[in-house]
């Protein structure tokens, strides 16, 4: 069996010592996303990903963003400060990615397609982790470490007015990325006898 995918699969890892000491210049790296995103696998070829691929000083705009938004709802100043650091690790990356849905799509084929009408948002979440695994698997290829987080929905409305963001996109997801500074740790697994059912 030919392995290569599965190997650039094991490559890819949450890195979170991120730096800007890449040797791609931006426009490899948006044409590496943009050619990711469009080939990932959507339901009914219906492409409902969308992104905005941020560098220099958007990208640190919207870690700042996070920052002030976050402020509110940690508990203490103690607390604020740990969430900080880990925000200034991301800042600290060479870019982001922020992964958006457009549900005036989605819509669109619910209308259309009303006997599968009930699956479309779903299956926009399923394009969303392809799209999203293919990006950051491709970066990894690429000597390029990227981490994913999730600070949708709270900070949905300040990045919109932020980013000039279309009506209709809906935030998913914020991938940063940059160079190696430190590797990831070792990945723990479930136990395979729990995961899997195979019958012959």
């Amino acid at each position: 069996m030919k392995e290569q995918f599965l190997d650039l699969s094991k490559n890819r890892r949450s890195i979170y010592a991120l730096g800007r000491n890449v040797s791609q210049t931006p426009d490899e790296i948006v044409n590496l996303i943009e050619e990711n995103i469009k080939w990932a696998p959507t339901a009914f070829n219906n492409q409902t990903t969308r992104a905005i691929i941020l560098f220099g000083e958007n990208h640190e705009k919207l870690w700042d963003i996070v920052a002030d938004r976050l402020k509110s709802e940690v508990p203490s100043e103690e607390a604020y400060q740990k969430t900080l650091q880990k925000l200034n690790s991301f800042k600290a990356a060479f870019g982001s990615v922020l992964f958006f849905t457009d549900t005036n799509v989605v819509h669109e084929f619910e209308n259309n397609f009303a006997l599968y009408a009930d699956n479309f948002a779903d299956w926009a979440e399923q394009a969303q982790g392809n799209a999203q695994f293919s990006v950051w698997t491709s970066l990894a290829e690429n000597g390029i470490g990227a981490n994913l987080q999730h600070y949708n929905p709270l900070i949905d409305d300040l990045v919109k007015d932020a980013f000039n963001v279309p009506d209709g996109w809906r935030l998913r997801a914020q991938l940063n990325f940059g160079s190696i500074e430190a590797p990831a740790g070792e990945k723990e697994f479930m136990n395979d006898a729990d995961r899997f059912r195979v019958l012959k």
